[in-house]
Parts: structure tokens; sequence; C-alpha cells
């Protein structure tokens, strides 16, 4: 049994077999020290034991970890194989729960060691002290063979001075570790769980609607483990975390259950104080409408990327004659990849509903009003059954409402729209509370969703879209005309300063114009350009990770490459490129130069993808021509320039010095002098 004595606490074999040093262990993560110090085991038996005596606080779903907090401050984390998180549970039979107190050496169940090693999985038992840096002096281990329950080593802890503790200190006392320590940290960054309203996620940021966001601390928050950085836009505070976003995420809805429930979106609205100017309530009606969008597109930007790829490799296999226009295949692949777009109202009016706090089915039906086929072919009418009923200026009314007249745009724009749906949307979170006060509650199931959807139908249809639509069509035809002014010139301003509209969340503005400019004409010449401006960010980042000595730094500019040129820019622009001010800006350079030669080889794109991964959306539907060759040129003279911008001019050695210093900082366990 583990014990506390004047030279430590004891920590216990979980296994019987080998013990050998944390160095020795097959998994650099582990091997390295990145999650304290600590012993493995080769074990030559499957049962399992506590390596030390405490509270279980973890236990993983597929039963290849065990974290214990001891009674003295110590988070203990046992991992069953290298790499088993793979098998999904199937070798592990524990019968530990979270709460339950152990004794080192009491039982917590088997693993089967035949099953992980024939999966091609190393069974070496970890223990892991990964709260060391705050709560371990030393830790002596006992090589050899050993048997299960007894003690290996003894961790030597550190004294607390007098009223030197600090509250980061005693939160190690709550025995939560990873994620879960993550997570709680944040909460506590941001003002408490009292000032979060709700919470969404998109790839890489965690964003909190706080109900005053002048609580949060942002210092507090990037010291959390696994924070890369905070971002305040769009009515959002946004917490930058990474590939670990689900993770964190989680954990934070588990310590703030309320928060998982749809209803309290609707509360997401910013609580920040009503301007008292008319530049202020420019800015506050900005800033809402910014945060709006994010929250209604964020839950599905993923599948119109993945749309957007099929869309492209759908040109190929036409353009290579796999697959022939007109056949069955064609038209159910088709289906696939466009019902995403076609059908954006119904899906959009679902999370827009929730984000704005309004009946999410009844406003998805209404969504359904704007795709409905005879809706659609009123809008698609041909040359010779097509009519004007009223023309106010440029808009033709071509259609009537109980004789008022409707403007329907042509080609079903509505189809490929946010707008009109988030107004359907806003003007539902208004009605229905009072619906629901006047309809008495005996025939409020009923009337109450019936004369929601034909009021807010008919204003969308009559008033509201023809305005929005107007609006939105003048933001496109701009773009368009300075495109088509000077499409090279365009390329430069755009691809130099796009990600800075990413940094503030302000890109999500843009997204409906490239969904536009894709519906009519097809293609985006826009979106040729933000593509290369992705793939300069990546090129700062991989400048980084080639020339840093630092490993924080390689550990980090490694997946945010991949991210960038992939088409995610947070983890690169966030995590390393902004905090080093020149990698930025270096980047940026590639970026206006990849724009400018993208205007210059008059690039587009047929798909919503961009970076490496999306070049099937370079592909023309009626044959490859210069949009593919001139993408793969451009991509990769961007990616050149960015990255020898940066290795040569974006940053100075000391750059690295400094953060050295601060690695070495944290390893004392003081606070760092930088960030």
């Amino acid at each position: 049994m583990s014990s506390v004595s004047a030279s430590g606490t004891a920590l216990v074999a979980p296994v019987s077999g080998k013990v050998i040093a944390l160095t020795d262990v097959p998994d650099p993560v582990f091997s390295s020290g990145a999650l304290g110090e600590g012993f493995g085991v080769a074990p030559t038996s499957g049962d399992v034991v506590a390596p030390a005596s405490g509270t279980i606080t973890m236990v993983a779903e597929t039963g290849h970890a065990v974290g214990i907090a001891t009674p003295d401050g110590l988070e203990v984390l046992l991992h069953l194989g290298v790499d088993t998180v793979e098998l999904e549970g199937r070798p592990f039979h524990l019968t530990a729960v979270v709460g339950q107190e152990v004794r080192s050496g009491q039982a917590l169940g088997t693993m089967d060691l035949a099953a992980i090693t024939a999966a091609g999985k190393d069974t070496t038992t970890i223990v892991a002290v990964t709260n060391s840096a705050k709560a371990l002096a030393g830790l002596s281990i006992a090589a050899g063979q050993t048997r299960a329950g007894a003690s290996v080593a003894t961790a030597v802890l550190k004294r607390a001075e007098a009223g030197s503790a600090s509250p980061r200190a005693a939160k190690a006392d709550d025995g939560l570790t990873g994620f879960d320590a993550t997570a709680r940290d944040i909460i506590a960054g941001v003002g408490g769980a009292d000032n979060i309203r709700s919470v969404i996620h998109c790839i890489t940021r965690v964003r909190f609607y706080l109900k005053d966001e002048s609580l949060a601390d942002d210092a507090a928050v990037t010291s959390a483990d696994g924070v890369i950085d905070v971002a305040r836009a769009g009515g959002q505070y946004q917490v930058v975390i990474g590939a670990a976003v689900g993770d964190v995420y989680d954990a934070v809805i588990k310590q703030v259950p309320r928060l998982a429930e749809g209803t309290d979106e609707a509360e997401a609205a910013p609580a920040a104080p009503k301007p008292t100017t008319p530049i202020g309530w420019v800015k506050y009606g900005f800033s809402s409408l910014i945060g709006v969008i994010t929250g209604s597109m964020i839950p599905v930007i993923g599948v119109l990327a993945a749309s957007g790829i099929l869309k492209g490799i759908l040109a190929l296999l036409t353009q290579f004659n796999v697959v022939d226009t007109g056949t069955s295949t064609y038209t159910f692949i088709d289906a696939m990849a466009s019902s995403m777009f076609f059908f954006l109202p119904i899906i959009i009016g679902f999370t827009s509903a929730r984000r704005l706090g309004a009946d999410p089915i009844i406003v998805a039906i209404i969504g359904g009003v704007l795709t409905f086929p005879s809706v659609v072919s009123m809008a698609d009418s041909s040359a010779e059954d097509y009519h004007v009923i009223a023309r106010i200026g440029r808009t033709v009314f071509n259609s009537d409402f109980f004789g008022i007249p409707v403007s329907l745009p042509e080609g079903n724009a509505y189809a490929y729209s946010i707008f009109p749906i988030i107004v359907a949307a806003w003007l539902a979170s208004k009605i229905e509370p009072w619906l629901k006060k006047w309809i008495p509650a005996v025939v409020r199931s009923i009337f109450a969703p019936l004369l929601e959807i034909f009021i807010v139908s008919t204003l969308v249809l009559v008033v509201f879209g023809p305005i929005v639509m107007t609006i939105s069509g003048g933001i496109a035809q701009g773009v368009s005309w300075v495109l088509g002014l000077s499409y090279p010139v365009a390329g430069l301003l755009i691809g130099g300063f796009y990600q800075c509209l990413v940094i503030f969340g302000l890109h999500w503005a843009v997204i409906p114009i490239i969904s536009q400019q894709i519906a009519d004409p097809g293609y985006s010449p826009l979106n040729a350009i933000v593509s290369a401006s992705m793939i300069a960010q990546g090129g700062g980042a991989l400048a980084l990770w080639v020339k840093a000595k630092s490993p924080r730094i390689k550990q980090l500019a490694g997946p945010a490459t991949i991210s960038a040129l992939c088409g995610v820019t947070e983890p690169a622009m966030y995590g390393l490129n902004l905090k080093y001010g020149r990698v930025f800006i270096t980047a940026s350079i590639g970026g206006a130069v990849g724009g400018l030669l993208t205007g210059l080889f008059d690039v587009n794109m047929w798909g919503f993808t961009g970076a490496f991964v999306g070049f099937p959306s370079f592909v023309n539907p009626e044959g490859l021509d210069g949009s593919f060759t001139g993408f793969w040129i451009a991509s990769i003279v961007t990616l050149a320039v960015s990255f020898l911008a940066t290795y040569f001019f974006g940053f100075k050695e000391s750059d690295f010095e400094t953060e050295r210093t601060v690695e070495k900082v944290r390893l004392g366990n003081r606070e760092p002098v930088a960030r």
C-alpha cells in the first residue's frame, strides 16, 4: 500500500512485471515527460490494481486509463498499454468508477494481454504524476521485476511556503486532470459558470456567450493547459484550443450541465451594454449580426466543406469519363453533393432558430417553404411563361400573394442563401412569445405553429426576403464588380488581408457571398483567393516548424501547418503566427502574392472547400481548364513565398530564446515571464 512518510509517498506497481524508467516507455508523449514524471511496467499478468490510494477522478470510456487524486495532492494517471485507445475497450474489464475511494494495491479489474498483443499494440502499463511540476520535488524508482501492489516508487512532495498558495495551486486539490482540469480553469477564467449564457464550438475554438465579458480574465484563460489563445469577436468570447476542442467542450458541458440544453441557446445573444452613440449602435448591430451568422453556420460548416469536395470529385469523375452525365449514378452522386446547398434554408433555419431562441422545427419548415418544389418552379420560370406584375427599380415582382406583388429570385436563390431564413428565425423569436401569451393553452399546440408558419412565411416572401436578397445581391455584385474591374488587384488585396477577418471571427460574413457565387454563376473567384490566403498561413507555420529549436514550438507548428493546408488556419494563427507578429505579416505577404497570381491566372472555384485538400473544387465541370493548373501554380508559389519570407524575415532568434526561457521557468514551477 502507498503511504506518506518523511521520505515521501509510495507508489505501487499496478501490474506484475518488470519496472522500467519512464524514458524507456515506447510512447514519446510519456517518455518525454510531457505528462509528468512516472514509470512503466512491462506486464506478465493482466490483473490490474490501483497504483495509489485516493479518489478515482476519471475512467476512460474505452477502459484503458484511470485517474486517481491522492489525499496529499498528487494527480496519478494509470495508462494500460500504448495506443490502446484504438482498441475501443475490448481488452479491458475494469470495475472502477468515478468517485470511488480506493487503496493502493486494490483490484481495479483486468486487461487481456494476449488480445492487446494480437492487435499489434504494446502492453506496457504506465503510471504518471500529471501534476509533477506543481507537486513533485522528485521521484525515485526501483527498477526490476516486481509483483502487483508492491511499492516501486517514492514521490517526494514539494512543501508549500506559508502564504504562497495561489488559487491555481489550490485547484489541484479538486482531483481534476486532463481536459476536465482545462475546462475548470477556463470556466473560472471567464467569470464562473454563472457568467456563461451558452457555449458552442467549431473546429478549433470553444465559443462562449457571456453575460458580462468584462469579468473574463484573458491571462487566466490563456494560462490554462491546452489553451492556445483567446479572442473577443461577434459577441463571443472565443477560446482557441486546436484539435482537442471537442474534448474540452465536452468537459465544459459536463461541469455546467445546463449548457447542454438547447433552450439555453436562447440566451446566447451578446449581453454587452447598449450603445449610446450612432457609431456605437452600428458596431453593436454588426457585432450581433456576425454573432448570429457564426452561431448558425458553425454546426454545418464541416458538412458544407464535405459537400464541396464531393462536388469536385464528381466533376473529376465526369471529366475522365468514369461517370456520364444523365445517368442514374451521376444523379445520385449529384444529389449527395448538392442537397446540402439546395436545402440550406431548412438546415440553417434549424440552427439559427436554436441560436435566437425560436422553435427550430417551425423555422425549418419555413425554410422548406422557400425550397418547396412549386415555389422553386415559380422562381425558375421559363421565358415563355415569365410575367412581370410590377417593377421597382431593378427589382422585378413576378408573382403575387392575395394580390400583393412578390419577387422570387430567379434560379431559386433562396435555396442557396442563409440571410432570408435567419431573418425568419429572428421574426419567429419575436412572434412566438406573443402567440403563446394570447392563444389558450388547450389549442396552443396546433394554432401557434399554424399562425407562426403563415405569418413568418408571408413576411419573408412579401417583405423581408426581397429586401434581404436585394442587399445581399448588392454586396455580391460589388465584389463581382471589383473582381471584374481588376481580378489581379482584388486578389492582391483580399489575399493579403482576408485572414485579418478570421482573427476577429468576421470571415463568416463572407461565406454567404461565396455560397451565392457558387450558386450563380456556378463558380467563385472570391473563394479561390481565400484558398490562397489559407495556404499562406500554413507556409508561415511550416517555416517555424523547420527552423524552431524549441520543442514546444515544433509540437504546435506541425499540426498547425497540416490544419492550415487543409483550410483551417486558426491553430496556425493563434498558436504561432500572431504570437510572433512578424510571422503573420510575412505569411500575409505570401497570401497577397498568391491572390495576385490567382487573379493573373483567372482561377475560379466550383466547390466550397479550399487549400490543398480542396483541389477538386478547381475542376471546371465543363472540362479541365486554366483554373486547375493556375490553382496549383498559385498555391505552390504562395506556400514558397510565405515559407521563405517567414524563414528569413519573420522572426529573430531572440524570439526563440524568449520561448526557451519561458519553458525553463515553467519547469521551475514559477509564473511565466512572457506568453
